[in-house]
């Protein structure tokens, strides 16, 4: 596990991007795996920029996203798909076709039908090169919550009190957040080539310390990332604040800079 800590949002924000441009320029058909939330949004903002600017083809990329509100159709605008739209997907050359976001208006007798076609068509992409992941307060990756199964896979699932408590500021009230959502699994995401999580503020360095340097535990789903082969972590300082080994962590992206070592 590399992990990168910037300055700040901003920073933190650019060396994601700089990882999935770099990425994408070495490989143009790569499959990225993506995440909605507030914090990958300066990710996709700085993306958005090297594309009008500096050229970034994204003619060639496909996408899967981690997960999808269970109830609401892709034009709702607390919809994932609305969001990945209105945040990426328009704002750049991606094939239509190429983006694929979990459908929430499955009916749910084809529920289990339709996951495991999810992960099929993952597969018949190549599989995911690059998984980008943010972390909830309570220490779970897309909506993968405390007590998941750290093999399980794409599915239906029931959403905590304290996830709809923290999404409820996107909506008008806690009433109108979605009790269930699709989304990949713990083992689907670490299937992926490479894992790319991203955290930023004080709020989440208790998470993030015991994610990172804590024991594995399905009551905590982001530390299973401890058991993949590749993995970087890009913090801003605030989100850092609680790990004990950041010289260490500080050193060690030193030392690889030094060697030229690729992160992906």
């Amino acid at each position: 596990m590399r992990v990168l800590i910037r300055k700040d949002y901003e920073e933190m924000s650019k060396t994601a991007a700089k990882i999935v441009a770099d990425l994408i320029r070495r490989k143009p058909n790569c499959v990225l795996g993506l995440a909605t939330g507030s914090t990958p949004i300066g990710m996709y903002e700085e993306l958005i920029r090297m594309h009008k600017e500096e050229g970034l083809d994204f003619s060639q990329v496909v996408t899967f996203n981690l997960d999808e509100y269970y109830g609401l159709p892709p034009d709702h605008p607390q919809s994932y798909r609305y969001f990945m739209d209105e945040h990426l997907f328009k704002h750049i050359n991606i094939k239509p076709e190429n983006t694929h976001v979990p459908d929430g208006t499955v009916p749910i007798d084809r529920i289990d039908e339709y996951c495991r076609r999810y992960e099929e068509m993952i597969k018949e992409a190549g599989g995911i090169d690059l998984q980008v992941l943010g972390i909830g307060r309570d220490g779970h990756i897309a909506f993968n919550e405390p007590g998941s199964s750290l093999s399980s896979r794409t599915r239906l699932v029931a959403l905590d009190e304290q996830t709809r408590k923290d999404n409820s500021r996107f909506f008008k009230s806690i009433d109108e957040v979605p009790r269930a959502a699709i989304t990949m699994g713990v083992g689907t995401i670490l299937e992926a080539r490479c894992c790319m999580l991203l955290a930023s503020g004080e709020g989440k360095a208790e998470v993030v310390a015991k994610a990172i340097e804590g024991p594995v535990t399905s009551q905590i789903t982001a530390s299973a990332l401890q058991l993949h082969p590749n993995v970087i972590v890009i913090l801003d300082e605030a989100a850092a604040s609680k790990l004990e080994r950041k010289d260490y962590y500080l050193y060690t992206e030193r030392m690889f800079e030094e060697l030229g070592k690729p992160l992906v």
